[in-house]
C-alpha cells in the first residue's frame, strides 16, 4: 500500500497555478484555498518536508473536497489528485479514534453483514438463476451496487425492462464497490472489497459489466489499468443501443443531472428518442455537481446545500416533471437542494433513477 511519501514527486509537480479554483465546487461557494487542490497541496508539501503534522486540522480541509475528479481532468500536470487525498486521508485516520470508529463500522463484520441481512430482507424469495436460452446474444453481468441491496427499487425496475431484450443478467453476490471506504480513508478496506469483486469478475463469463450506479461503475474501473480493463457500460447507455421503445401515457416535460462519476452522457439524446410522449430540456450546467457525495454531505453540511441549491435552482428553471440521474447519492443531492428552495409557483420535480423511470412506460420492442 502507498504511502503519502511515494507521492512527493506528484505533490511538488503542483505548480500552484490556481486552474484547479475555476472548476472546484466547493472553492466556488467558499472562496476558501484550501478547499481546492492547490491549496491542500501547499499543507501537504509541509507535511513531506516535516513542517506540519497531519492533524485534525488538515484532515478536516481533506473532508472538504466532493471526489468530482474535476480538477483532475483539468490539471495541466495531469496529477491524479483524488488518489493523493486518498492516502494522505488514510495516514490522517488510521490512528485516530474517529478512523478507529468508522474502521469498526465498516468492517465485514459489520457493514458486510448488515449488507448480507438486507440482501436476504429485499429478496426473501429470489432465486438466481442465470439459465437462459442458448441464443441470448449478450450476456451482462450485473453489479448492481450497496443501494439495491437495501433498496431495491431500481434494481426491479432494471429486471423489467430487460425482460423486453435478448439478454443475459448475470447476478453474483459482489460486495459493496468501496467507494465508502476510500472516501474515509479505509484503505485496508477498499482492498478486502476490491479482491474479492476482481475474483468475481475474473470468474464470470461475460461480454460486459452492466451497473446502474455511475460512482460504482467509476469505482470498478479504478480496480483495472487500461490495458486490461472489461468492457463496462451503465444501464441507461446500455438501453438507448437496444431495439425498443419506451411510450409514456401522458407527455412528460424531463431534465438530466450529469453526476461527477458518469464518464459521458452522450447516450442521453439517442435514448430520448426511443422515448415517445417525452420532452428533454436541458438545465443549466447539468454536468455540474449535486453536491452531496455521501460523506462529504455529512461532514459538511452548509457547503454541500449551498450547492445542492444551485443545482435544484437550474433544475427548476427548466419547469420539467421530472429530474433524472444515475446514482442513489445525486439523486439524495438534488432532493436536498431542492427542499432546501423556496419555490412561490413553480412546483418542485420529482427526482428519479432515469431507470426507474424508464420502467414506468410501455415497453415496445419490435423484435418480440
Amino acid at each position: 500500500m502507498k504511502k503519502l511519501e511515494d507521492f512527493a514527486e506528484d505533490i511538488n509537480k503542483c505548480s500552484k497555478c490556481g486552474l484547479c479554483q475555476s472548476v472546484c465546487p466547493v472553492y466556488k461557494v467558499t472562496g476558501n484555498d484550501c478547499a481546492v487542490s492547490r491549496g491542500k497541496f501547499v499543507m501537504l508539501e509541509g507535511v513531506l518536508k516535516g513542517d506540519l503534522k497531519l492533524n485534525k486540522n488538515i484532515e478536516k480541509y481533506l473532508d472538504m473536497c466532493l471526489k468530482c475528479g474535476k480538477c483532475k481532468d483539468f490539471c495541466p500536470s495531469g496529477i491524479d489528485v483524488c488518489k493523493i487525498f486518498n492516502v494522505a486521508k488514510y495516514e490522517c485516520s488510521k490512528n485516530s479514534f474517529r478512523g478507529k470508529v468508522e474502521r469498526f463500522f465498516e468492517s465485514d463484520f459489520v457493514f458486510g453483514n448488515l449488507m448480507r441481512i438486507a440482501r436476504k430482507l429485499t429478496h426473501p424469495f429470489s432465486r438466481r438463476s442465470n439459465l437462459k436460452p442458448a441464443q441470448m446474444e449478450q450476456k451482462l453481468l450485473y453489479f448492481k451496487g450497496c443501494v439495491n441491496d437495501v433498496y431495491p427499487k431500481n434494481e426491479k425496475a432494471l429486471k423489467k425492462i430487460f425482460k423486453n431484450l435478448d439478454a443475459e443478467l448475470i447476478e453474483k453476490d459482489f460486495e459493496c464497490c468501496g467507494l465508502p471506504f476510500l472516501s474515509s480513508g479505509n484503505l485496508e478496506r477498499y482492498e478486502e472489497v476490491k479482491q474479492k469483486n476482481l475474483q468475481i469478475i475474473e470468474d464470470c463469463d461475460y461480454d460486459c459489466v452492466l451497473t446502474d450506479c455511475a460512482s460504482c461503475e467509476c469505482t470498478l474501473k479504478e480496480y483495472f489499468s487500461a490495458s486490461d480493463s472489461p468492457k463496462f457500460i451503465n444501464a441507461a447507455e446500455f438501453l438507448s443501443e437496444q431495439n425498443i421503445k419506451f411510450r409514456f401515457k401522458k407527455p412528460v416535460k424531463v431534465t438530466f443531472h450529469k453526476p461527477c462519476h458518469l464518464n459521458s452522457a452522450d447516450f442521453l439524446q439517442k435514448l430520448f428518442e426511443k422515448c415517445e410522449n417525452l420532452e428533454y430540456i436541458e438545465m443549466k450546467d447539468f454536468d455540474e455537481c449535486c453536491g452531496f457525495a455521501g460523506q462529504f454531505g455529512l461532514l459538511n453540511r452548509e457547503i454541500s446545500t449551498t450547492i445542492s441549491k444551485i443545482k435544484a435552482q437550474n433544475i427548476i428553471n427548466t419547469s420539467a416533471d421530472v429530474v433524472l440521474t444515475t446514482c442513489p447519492a445525486c439523486v439524495i443531492g438534488i432532493i436536498q437542494g431542492l427542499q432546501a428552495v423556496k419555490l412561490t409557483e413553480k412546483k418542485r420535480p420529482k427526482v428519479m433513477n432515469i431507470i426507474d423511470f424508464l420502467s414506468q412506460a410501455q415497453i415496445i420492442n419490435p423484435d418480440k
